[in-house]
């Protein structure tokens, strides 16, 4: 009788760590006009916090630190991440490109919120989520409440267009960089799709001088947090003065030692600033 209760008592408390372990976060697809968007929702907040990921992204590869551990941080805030239209698990449809597909994410961004009956939240953007996000703000001013960003800037110069060219290659990245893409795509489809990406940035270089989202930056009103990377290899150092001169009151942190994934290799230092940030009045 004693091993039997033993025995039901270990099923109990293994069934209710199982229950906490899928409460901490929800996953599930949400209609947002025709299309069928993945998202990640953890916290159970009012506020709200759309985490938004970079090319190719989506919630789980770019921002599980983030995911699991900002809830804690921020006790007020439900935490939101999706996979843009083409990305991750929101295929179909597959992703289309053209010179407006920035504006656009920052345009699904906003319904989805819309949809979510979250109309008010603040963004935090990585690399081509920091450009989405950046054109959100400028766009949308009564939407955005704060916006954090890292790894973007509004435009792009001619070392960071053959940077793109020198990384085209898939096969040539290290197996770390790589495999993670690969099982949200295939072998295949991840290169294919890489390509396309380089292509469509570029694209910016040739027929619109660069000029991501320069206008859109001119018109954010929302309190602006920038982290940095003093190492980032991705974007010309150039684009964090420019981006300071031009957003009124921005505050800014930079790693020393960091590159562009500074939110995943020092992730329980950059969730605390980015909490600090949000919860500041």
């Amino acid at each position: 009788m004693l091993q039997v209760r033993s025995q039901l008592l270990a099923t109990c408390k293994q069934f209710a760590r199982s229950l906490t372990k899928r409460s901490a976060h929800m996953e599930r697809k949400v209609k947002v006009n025709d299309l069928e968007i993945n998202i990640v929702e953890s916290g159970k907040g009012d506020k709200s916090v759309l985490l938004m990921p970079g090319a190719l992204g989506s919630a789980w590869t770019d921002f599980k630190p983030q995911i699991e551990q900002l809830p804690k941080l921020l006790p007020n805030y439900t935490v939101i991440a999706w996979d843009p239209p083409g990305y991750g698990k929101s295929i179909p449809p597959k992703r289309q490109w053209g010179l407006d597909f920035f504006h656009n994410d920052a345009s699904c961004a906003l319904d989805l919120m819309k949809a979510l009956n979250r109309p008010k939240f603040s963004i935090i953007g990585w690399s081509d989520g920091g450009i989405t996000g950046l054109i959100a703000a400028g766009r949308y001013i009564d939407n955005i409440e704060k916006l954090i960003i890292w790894g973007a800037g509004a435009y792009l110069v001619p070392e960071e267009v053959e940077a793109f060219k020198n990384i085209r290659d898939v096969s040539k990245w290290s197996a770390r960089m790589r495999e993670p893409m690969e099982k949200v795509y295939g072998v295949d489809r991840f290169a294919e799709l890489w390509g396309e990406w380089v292509d469509a940035a570029t694209a910016f270089y040739t027929k619109r001088n660069g000029d991501f989202c320069k206008g859109e930056v001119e018109q954010i009103k929302a309190p602006t947090f920038i982290l940095h990377g003093k190492k980032d290899p991705m974007i010309a150092a150039e684009h964090i003065p420019y981006l300071r001169e031009r957003i009124k009151g921005v505050r800014y942190h930079e790693f020393p030692e960091g590159k562009h994934n500074i939110h995943l290799r020092y992730a329980e230092e950059f969730n605390k600033l980015v909490a600090d940030f949000l919860l500041q009045k």
